[in-house]
């Protein structure tokens, strides 16, 4: 395993340019619970006579509203939840003048909280909504709910909804060619915390022209492409031996 940590480590000094493409495990160190994993969400009892899949779809918030906050607000907005050490060291990457752009499938926000400038969020955020009826842009903090849990604009009482993508949307395509530059410009990519199951996300690795793709997941992932390096662990043990220590080290 050292010499694997010792490898990247050296990838990452060399790459000028480097792109993070994230998954649900980067956060599931703060505590944000993932998704397909045995003990995600898809695979728990709902509490309803619909699949969580349903129940986060666009046409679930259109016709059950209520149902649809009650489970968003519950198990997918975590507003306590604080950047870990994954976060915490492509924020200080960047910060001592590495080219990194980190592209994110997660709604957290909390590679932003933790610092990085360059943040490309596939799936949207939870900290960002906005009223269905007049477009007025509200934060999480400012939310206010109806006596069904309901989000309303006090101006219109529209239904405020949160800017992610739900099932059965389209993901922000300016977010999707940003991301596609970006890797197709890359010299080093490191793909984490993600099953790369999720069409089109997942396609986008296949810009990737670079030097070095690396895989770094706590399990063996089924996905048909090479990987330069690949080391199975949890994320926090990774980036913990990668921390930069000393503020006069370079990159």
């Amino acid at each position: 395993m050292q010499n694997k940590l010792m490898q990247l480590k050296k990838l990452i000094k060399q790459a000028d340019r480097v792109v993070f493409f994230g998954g649900a495990g980067v956060s599931t160190e703060s505590g944000i619970p993932d998704f397909r994993s045995v003990n995600g969400l898809f695979n728990q009892d709902s509490g309803q006579t619909y699949q969580p899949e349903d129940i986060v779809s666009d046409w679930f918030l259109k016709e059950q509203p209520e149902d649809f906050f009650n489970y968003y607000f519950e198990h997918l907005v975590y507003p306590e939840a604080v950047p870990n050490v994954t976060h915490l060291y492509l924020a200080e990457l960047e910060a001592k003048g590495k080219d990194v752009t980190i592209i994110t499938q997660n709604i957290d926000g909390l590679h932003q909280m933790a610092g990085s400038k360059n943040v490309l969020e596939l799936h949207g955020t939870t900290l960002k909504n906005t009223c269905l009826t007049c477009g007025r842009q509200y934060s999480l903090l400012d939310l206010k709910q109806d006596d069904k849990g309901i989000p309303r604009c006090p101006d219109d009482n529209g239904i405020v909804r949160p800017d992610v993508v739900l099932y059965g949307e389209m993901l922000d395509q300016t977010a999707l060619l940003m991301s596609k530059t970006a890797i197709e410009k890359a010299d080093l990519l490191l793909i984490a915390g993600t099953s790369l199951s999720v069409y089109p996300a997942n396609s986008l690795i296949h810009y990737f022209s670079g030097d070095a793709v690396v895989l770094l997941n706590r399990t063996t992932i089924q996905y048909p492409a090479v990987f330069d390096l690949i080391i199975e662990d949890s994320l926090s043990s990774v980036f913990k031996e990668l921390v930069i220590n000393g503020r006069d080290e370079r990159p």
